[in-house]
């Protein structure tokens, strides 16, 4: 039989321990802070001895204090966890699939009905990080940018794509050739600032640095993500370069248009990545089978 103090009382002691005060882990825990000071005193009453050396201006733990209070976090930080766990289980496998906005919101989700049809029993999690974002432990797999060299990881590639200017049709009907673009609002993003430039050397406008300099200061628009720069060329306020498949479902309904080519290969491509141990996880295995399908023909 256990003889435990009182738990209020060890709760108390360890958020108050951990903060450093009596008033905020009081916050913690919705009581008030004299609540929290007298449950402190009964669990000091039941131990016999001082958890806290109560000073003017500070609360600062005994040497008995700092040896009790790691064991007490972590014992709640387990229970913490396994509650969650637990108030999670569910009777079909669940899958986490990490990926980025932009992949996810612009070509995965539309996509997933069909999935979720075929799969009724697994539940589908969508977490999302930069696409190159390295792999989260609580992912089973993730969908990611690269050249496969995931060290540790097994990587399956799935498709790559190319870099194509999409706009508004009204805007389209401005434009005849590329060098038109020094007249136009480009749509940048800013982490892929090498794009404008390929595409305008690809295209075969003479310098294209200074073109895409000359497009890109009181002409031009950077964004944080090519979901954000798609969403304002849809709106007409400029051009956009971005992979092809991410405007695939508004190029089809005609919210945006290509004004002219040439389409860019991108260097890299996109891959399925998981641990090898996750390879026969009730939930991988179909929604692998499902993505390689989906993935086939779009380049």
């Amino acid at each position: 039989m256990r003889r435990l103090p009182s738990l209020n009382g060890l709760r108390a002691f360890e958020a108050a321990a951990r903060h450093g005060s009596f008033t905020a882990a009081a916050a913690e825990l919705h009581v008030s802070q004299a609540a929290v000071s007298r449950m402190v005193k009964l669990l000091e009453e039941r131990l016999g001895f001082a958890l806290f050396d109560r000073r003017a201006n500070a609360l600062v733990l005994t040497e008995r204090g700092r040896a009790l209070r790691p064991a007490l976090t972590e014992a709640f930080d387990g229970i913490a966890r396994r509650v969650e766990q637990v108030s999670a289980m569910r009777a079909g496998p669940v899958l986490t699939v990490g990926m980025g906005a932009t992949v996810a919101v612009r070509w995965l989700i539309p996509r997933l009905s069909g999935f979720h049809i075929d799969h009724p029993e697994i539940e589908v999690r969508i977490a999302t990080g930069g696409a190159g974002a390295p792999m989260n432990d609580d992912w089973t797999c993730a969908v990611l940018l690269g050249d496969g060299q995931w060290p540790g990881y097994e990587a399956e590639r799935l498709f790559s794509s190319s870099l194509q200017p999409v706009c508004a049709p009204r805007l389209a009907a401005e434009l005849r050739r590329p060098a038109d673009l020094a007249g136009a609002t480009l749509l940048h993003v800013s982490h892929w600032g090498e794009d404008w430039p390929r595409w305008l050397a690809a295209a075969g406008v003479a310098d294209p640095a200074a073109a895409s300099g000359a497009v890109s200061g009181a002409r031009g628009l950077s964004f944080g993500s090519y979901a954000m720069a798609l969403q304002a060329a849809i709106d007409g306020v400029g051009v956009a370069l971005a992979p092809r498949f991410y405007s695939l479902d508004d190029l089809a309904a005609g919210r945006l248009v290509p004004p002219f080519g040439p389409a860019v290969p991108m260097v890299h491509s996109w891959y399925l990545v998981y641990r090898a141990s996750r390879r026969e996880d009730a939930g991988l295995t179909p929604f692998r089978d499902w993505l390689h399908a989906l993935s086939a023909g779009m380049e």
